[in-house]
């Protein structure tokens, strides 16, 4: 864990919106989230990346939307009424994150939190905050404005630009 992300996790509430891709449970800070929506038809975009699905017009703001289980190497996902869409404030850019279902906001202490394996993960750890730890369910703690605002994401600059 690198850091920022350890200086985050002290200093910050430490609430996360967890979500499910395929089996696995991952959190991200609740401070980004701007508002859960269905899934919707998106206006694709010629020559972008495949996680990239295309866009919608949210009240007037073009929104990429990106497939998090085709960007962390987990399959297609059937999209389908439990889809769903969660919009993020990062960067001070709108981005929407299609995931296969929400499941709670959950508030973790530091102790709750574990620095990431440097191994074994489909997801790069480098945008790993940590694992969190509740009873028995652990969360991939995901540095989601590291991971939209990375160099392979430039691309949501040039689909919305």
């Amino acid at each position: 864990m690198n850091q920022d992300s350890t200086a985050a996790i002290h200093s910050s509430t430490n609430e996360f919106l967890t979500f499910t891709l395929g089996k696995e449970e991952y959190g991200i800070p609740i401070l980004n989230v701007q508002e859960i929506r269905g899934y919707d038809a998106v206006t694709t975009l010629a020559n972008m990346p495949e996680f990239i699905k295309g866009v919608v017009n949210l009240r007037g703001i073009i929104v990429p939307i990106v497939d998090m289980r085709i960007k962390f190497n987990l399959g297609h996902a059937d999209y389908n009424e439990l889809t769903v869409v969660i919009i993020l404030n990062v960067a001070n850019r709108v981005i929407g994150m299609v995931v296969d279902g929400v499941s709670d906001v959950i508030t973790l202490s530091a102790d709750q939190i574990k620095p990431s394996p440097e191994f074994g993960s489909t997801l790069d750890t480098k945008y790993v905050m940590g694992i969190g730890t509740v009873d028995e369910r652990m969360l991939i703690l995901v540095d989601i404005e590291k991971l939209m605002t990375s160099s392979d994401m430039d691309l949501v600059d040039m689909a919305t630009a």
